[in-house]
């Protein structure tokens, strides 16, 4: 599985950190940065992760920032992208269950580095219930016209 990664200054250290473990595990990891923890604007980096999932050289994304906020509201701008914020594991599961996330997003300054390896977990390892989920995903992008 290729997974997509990126971080702004404020998620900078998790995000490596999180790369390490990714790889470690046997996963394909591509990095879109930030490559350093000065500050810099998150949606450079947000935009060609959403484009990478959004064309499939990657499957899924991952994504922090400082609230996790600015990243997804960023990331949702795509059409194809379902970005979903996580601070715990049960959200996690639920934006996989009921979402059909492609995108996770975490608030790096409000959890911990074992949070963050919880939230993965389950939220690589949770499947989309699809029934009448389904239904709502499929409204999701705005209509043309």
């Amino acid at each position: 599985m290729k997974i997509a990664i990126c971080s702004d200054h404020a998620g900078y250290q998790m995000k490596e950190r999180l790369s390490a473990w990714l790889t470690g595990m046997g996963f394909e990891v591509m990095d879109f940065g930030t490559d350093s923890p000065e500050s810099m604007d998150y949606p450079d980096v947000a935009h060609p992760l959403a484009q990478a999932v959004e064309n499939g050289s990657a499957d899924c994304g991952i994504a922090f920032c400082g609230t996790g906020e600015g990243m997804a509201m960023t990331l949702n701008k795509h059409q194809g992208i379902r970005a979903g914020l996580a601070w715990n594991q049960r959200i996690a599961e639920l934006t996989r269950q009921h979402n059909d996330a492609n995108v996770l997003v975490m608030p790096a300054r409000f959890i911990s580095w074992r949070m963050v390896t919880l939230i993965v977990r389950t939220w690589l390892a949770t499947p989309f219930e699809g029934g009448r989920h389904q239904r709502r995903i499929d409204k999701m992008p705005v209509p043309k016209g």
